[in-house]
């Protein structure tokens, strides 16, 4: 069994794991804080950003413009001294234009390649429903595959990688929606709201004013161990088991006595909602402190996991439902455990 699962009974190892993650948790609270000094409010999706970069997952936002979501992401390269690329998604553009294409040199008579912009540690593709789907089609297949083809030579994008996508919930004219099969490929689906009004009054002075920088606190490299040491966070299996009972009352709700919600449904979440919810309880544990998961850390992200994975009938859309409400529903029925840690077994 691997760390990241076996129970930590040893007081010394124990301890040790408590030391490590808590130095983690500094480390990414200073990254926080750096992002913060430019970025005003959005702390749900920060928080966010944060899980999916220690999760090595994506995101998937929708927002309206204006929301500091390309801040974000480049505050946070800035912070990590990371690599920062922005694509802006046309209905024009094409594959190449993301992976890259190879090139032919007149003077030297040779091919070289000419690597895209979805090489780098942070990738923005802004409106990615404004593109046709055989470009949405090879943006996701670099997020899974972590490395592009072209002309028959591989090449690995840089780690760690994320893609954050953006999509505008306000426009559907010349807009190409992403395939179900596609959408989830992305770890969370977060939405952004729009600031509070002391939260605009503090954005108004900070962009009218003097500017204000993030320093880098972290490496790459740094970011990297963390990830690692993220993966050692204990998840108990009832936690495990809790994850398993949401995603599949998704797909079997009468199972779960959801009869009612059968027919509000057309597709469930898929096994990879179910390693999300994990991984996304991992991180946020990790985040706070603890080489341990508690029930909080999970049921806080289902929301984000799974909307985007329900594929919802026609008379769920009928009936003004939408798939937050029937996440909702589902999270009722199905029991959160009690007291994950006290099921360890003694060795």
């Amino acid at each position: 069994m691997s760390d990241s699962s076996a129970p930590m009974t040893d007081p010394s190892r124990a301890e040790g794991a408590q030391q490590a993650a808590a130095a983690a948790a500094a480390l990414m609270e200073s990254i926080l804080y750096e992002v913060k000094r430019v970025v005003v409010g959005q702390d749900h999706f920060l928080e966010r950003v944060m899980v999916a970069l220690l999760a090595q997952g994506h995101l998937l936002v929708e927002g309206v413009p204006g929301l500091a979501k390309t801040l974000t992401v480049k505050t946070l390269a800035s912070t990590l001294r990371g690599s920062f690329k922005r694509i802006q998604f046309t209905p024009d553009l094409v594959p190449a234009d993301l992976v890259g294409t190879r090139m032919y040199n007149q003077k030297t008579g040779e091919f070289t390649t000419a690597l895209g912009p979805v090489f780098a540690h942070l990738l923005l593709a802004d409106e990615i429903n404004r593109a046709p789907a055989k470009v949405q089609s090879a943006l996701l297949e670099v997020m899974q595959e972590r490395q592009v083809t072209i002309a028959g030579e591989s090449h690995k994008v840089p780690e760690p990688f994320l893609v954050m996508a953006t999509q505008n919930p306000i426009e559907t004219e010349g807009t190409y929606p992403l395939p179900e099969a596609q959408v989830d490929r992305f770890m969370m689906k977060v939405l952004v709201d729009y600031p509070t009004e002391e939260e605009e009054f503090v954005v108004a002075q900070r962009v009218t004013g003097s500017p204000t920088f993030a320093s880098a606190v972290a490496s790459m490299a740094q970011l990297a161990e963390i990830q690692q040491a993220c993966r050692k966070v204990y998840v108990d299996p009832s936690l495990v088991t809790y994850a398993v009972k949401l995603v599949s009352a998704t797909r079997r709700p009468a199972q779960y006595e959801l009869a009612d919600l059968a027919g509000y449904i057309t597709f469930g979440a898929s096994p990879r909602a179910t390693i999300g919810l994990v991984e996304g309880a991992r991180a946020l544990a990790f985040m706070r402190g603890r080489p341990y998961a508690l029930p909080e850390d999970m049921t806080t992200l289902v929301p984000d996991v799974l909307r985007h994975r329900l594929v919802l009938s026609y008379e769920a859309l009928a009936d003004g439902l939408d798939a937050d409400q029937i996440v909702q529903r589902v999270m009722k029925k199905i029991p959160v455990p009690d007291k994950p840690l006290a099921a360890v077994p003694a060795h």
